[in-house]
């Protein structure tokens, strides 16, 4: 009988000037990025979470504690990477990533591409089963007020 599980992931990080912005694993031209304790890729951490979730391996911060300073200033791609090497040890294929990334400015919409691109390789999936959407909050909250971005994700996951 085949198995099919769905995670959910989601993230927030404050909006810092003087920090690059990495979101899906691409450095963004701004003048201001995200504050965290890694390099606060908003989009990949809601990611590693919803696969996380979906394999029932608990969240980002078990596996990856703000508290070790050993993930300080840490690419987030290595988390997201980690966490499908565990999703696979389960016996577990990525099917499906579904996510979203909420933030007033920059517009993010050329990067779509390259953002696709780096989380599949990350995730040694096809870029078909990648997706990455851009919301506004508009001005509501806040994101709105440009104060934060946040991602979602949601992973289907399968198995035989």
């Amino acid at each position: 009988m085949s198995q099919v599980r769905t995670g959910l992931g989601w993230d927030n990080h404050r909006i810092r000037s003087g920090r690059p912005l990495i979101v899906g694993g691409v450095r963004i031209e701004s003048d201001a990025g995200l504050e965290g304790h890694s390099d606060a890729d908003v989009l990949s951490h809601a990611i590693t979470d919803a696969l996380l979730g979906a394999a029932a391996l608990g969240d980002i911060g078990m596996h990856f504690p703000d508290s070790d300073a050993q993930w300080a200033g840490a690419d987030s791609q290595q988390f997201l990477a980690h966490a499908c090497a565990l999703v696979r040890e389960g016996g577990w294929e990525i099917v499906n990533v579904d996510s979203t990334v909420i933030l007033e400015r920059p517009k993010l919409k050329e990067y779509r591409e390259r953002m696709r691109a780096q989380l599949a390789a990350t995730m040694g999936i096809e870029v078909e089963r990648v997706s990455v959407k851009f919301k506004t909050a508009e001005r509501v909250g806040p994101v709105g007020q440009g104060q934060s971005a946040e991602a979602q994700a949601v992973v289907t996951l399968g198995r035989e």
